[in-house]
């Protein structure tokens, strides 16, 4: 069966025998993500990650708290683990791909600091 992106947060999702009567609906990776859905502010953060690099040279990076500090001012920390869903969520998009040390990396298995550049021909 082909991997698919869970909606909330970004990561690839494989094929579990639990989900063979219903792979076609499943949307979530997890219970937790599909409490959580996508929020308004889920949704801020990719709109803000978009606008920081249109603003940008096309070659230019930023990080997850960039786009945290945009829409959450004072309280932005809170922000850095849904930032970096909303940028693994605009990777399966393909307006976006991760960087670590300046290679393009694989969102769902990528841990420690990441930086953001909009994808080639967009």
């Amino acid at each position: 069966m082909p991997a698919k992106i869970c909606a909330s947060c970004g990561r690839t999702m494989r094929w579990r025998r639990q989900w063979q009567a219903n792979w076609d609906e499943v949307r979530y990776c997890s219970e937790a993500c599909r409490r959580r859905k996508v929020s308004r502010a889920d949704a801020e953060l990719e709109w803000s990650i978009l606008d920081l690099l249109g603003s940008r040279a096309a070659s230019a990076t930023i990080c997850p708290s960039d786009a945290a500090r945009s829409v959450g001012d004072d309280d932005w920390g809170d922000l850095m683990e849904p930032a970096r869903r909303a940028a693994r969520r605009l990777v399966a998009s393909g307006d976006v791909v991760i960087t670590q040390k300046g290679r393009v990396v694989d969102p769902s298995s990528a841990r420690g600091p990441i930086r953001i550049r909009r994808a080639p021909g967009r």
